[in-house]
């Protein structure tokens, strides 16, 4: 087994463990609504929980999760509720509005016009309702 194979499997193991401390029910948890129930994390916990805490010179979670969004796009932004969660958690990482209609628009290139344009319109719904918010 090599030492990636290692890591994936702790924080896979790690992963379950706290789901199910946090509520045995976890276990089959089904995901519509959740985005509702934290709507965000701080910064400070995004870095530790899938920057720091893993590997602490690798990726900070601003670049993760434009990288997570890029994925989401090119598979056609079908999950939303998973969509509008990895966009409000790129703000609160420092990603701008900016940087993430760019990743997005840049997945037209691998996931077409019709899945980047689904995706803008679910960001644009997270950046309306961050505007609201402010108001």
């Amino acid at each position: 087994m090599t030492d990636f194979s290692k890591l994936f499997e702790q924080m896979m193991e790690q992963s379950h463990a706290m789901a199910k401390a946090f509520n045995p029910a976890l276990e089959s948890f089904q995901v519509h609504g959740f985005d509702k129930l934290m709507p965000t994390m701080p910064k400070d916990f995004m870095d530790m929980m899938w920057g720091n805490a893993f590997n602490k010179d690798g990726l900070d979670a601003k670049t993760r999760l434009l990288a997570v969004l890029a994925g989401l796009t090119v598979l056609g932004a079908q999950a939303e509720p998973q969509f509008r969660s990895t966009v409000r958690h790129a703000i609160e990482a420092g990603a701008s509005k900016q940087e993430i209609a760019e990743v997005i628009y840049q997945m037209a290139m691998l996931g077409g016009i019709p899945a980047m344009t689904r995706a803008l319109q679910i960001a644009q719904g997270v950046f309306n309702e961050s505007e609201e918010d402010d108001a």
